[in-house]
């Protein structure tokens, strides 16, 4: 069968997208030191394409990689109504990955504690959150993927600008508070449209998060239009602002946590106070 022109053309783009996703996962895990030999880690697979293109990219590094790592794909059935409990099993064992799915019903609890019509995203999250620690500890895993990408990382910096009053977002690589897990997050450097062109192309089962009726977060899809209004009426921008993120410069902020302001003054150089210069006068 002769490939068409069309064809030829999208299988180079589909090649240039996956480069450039393998690219810049290789950069993040080299720039922050996020795998290294001997590694266990437990990737997060919550069904959704950011998850599906994390646990993609890092098997394709696995097999070409300078080190040896292992790669456990870990999913949590929360327990929605409808939840289609065979997808991610069959898709999982089809490509060859050890995995494991572990069961909790957060859903209920989700729905006894929150209002009806109030947002459930944060309360979901803490609670799948420490339920997967545990599981990281209970099958000894020294690392916890996840699959934010940049666009997850700046919408988070200004969501606790906004309505948090702080200046905090989410690391590439965490020590957890307990010290007990090195979260990572693979997909730092990648673009959220490359990441949805790519799970578009690969034909992921794609299982949609109903736990609360498909309920979008506002504050954030507030935060992703203002975002994208200034990509489109300056492009580049996006790209400067994740920059800045990994570029700071503690003295020209105001956290005294951060910076001695106290005692500037000590480290002062005061010698020219005590020199006295002669003073011309000019009529």
């Amino acid at each position: 069968m002769i490939e068409s022109v069309d064809d030829r053309k999208e299988k180079l783009e589909f090649n240039k997208l996956q480069k450039r996703l393998r690219r810049n996962v290789g950069k993040a895990i080299e720039d922050y030191c996020m795998i290294e030999e001997g590694d266990r880690v437990m990737v997060c697979l919550s069904g959704g394409k950011d998850s599906y293109t994390m646990l993609d990219i890092l098997m394709g590094l696995q097999k070409s990689a300078p080190v040896n790592f292992e790669l456990i794909a870990v999913n949590m059935d929360q327990k929605q109504p409808g939840f289609p409990e065979h997808v991610l099993p069959e898709y999982l064992s089809q490509i060859g990955v050890p995995f494991h799915i572990v069961e909790k019903d957060t859903y209920s609890v989700v729905k006894e504690i929150i209002p009806e019509g109030k947002t459930t995203c944060s309360l979901c999250s803490r609670l799948r959150r420490g339920t997967l620690y545990g599981f990281a500890e209970s099958i000894g895993v020294n690392k916890i993927a996840l699959g934010h990408h940049r666009d997850d990382i700046i919408e988070t910096l200004f969501l606790n600008m906004f309505h948090g009053g702080k200046l905090k977002s989410m690391p590439p690589k965490l020590l957890s508070d307990d010290k007990k897990h090195v979260l990572i997050r693979p997909l730092a450097y990648c673009k959220e449209t490359d990441i949805e062109a790519y799970s578009n192309a690969k034909e992921f089962p794609i299982i949609p998060c109903n736990l609360c009726g498909s309920q979008e977060n506002l504050q954030r899809q507030n935060i992703k239009m203002m975002l994208q209004q200034w990509e489109r009426e300056q492009p580049g921008r996006s790209e400067n602002i994740f920059s800045a993120i990994c570029n700071i410069a503690p003295s020209q902020l105001g956290d005294r946590q951060l910076w001695d302001f106290n005692n500037l003054q000590d480290q002062q150089d005061k010698g020219h106070l005590f020199t006295r210069l002669d003073v011309v006068q000019i009529d």
